[in-house]
């Protein structure tokens, strides 16, 4: 079954086009779906769908983090911005692999 997330960062698009430009063209693997939109107080929201939690976090420790922290010159901001996991009922669209 796919993992899926809501995270709101307290950054605007400057930062997040810099931590873009460090993860590089390369698609991430096991990445579903990843939007990003503009909150009303300034920062950003994204929803991630991923094929699995273990391709998300394989993810995150090879290629998202060491973006973020390279975007923040090293001195990314202690603690990670709060999680929302979605309680995933039903997933369907192009982008899904094939139900074995």
């Amino acid at each position: 079954m796919v993992h899926a997330f809501i995270q709101d960062v307290p950054i605007g698009p400057e930062l997040y086009q810099r931590i873009l430009d460090e993860i590089g063209p390369e698609p991430l693997a096991g990445s579903l779906l990843h939007l990003c939109v503009r909150r009303s107080d300034g920062g950003l929201r994204y929803i991630d769908v991923w094929e699995s939690e273990q391709a998300c976090a394989r993810a995150f420790d090879e290629r998202i983090h060491p973006a973020v922290d390279r975007a923040f010159g090293g001195a990314r901001p202690v603690g990670e911005p709060e999680v929302h996991h979605l309680d995933v009922i039903d997933a369907s669209g192009a982008l899904l692999p094939d139900a074995p």
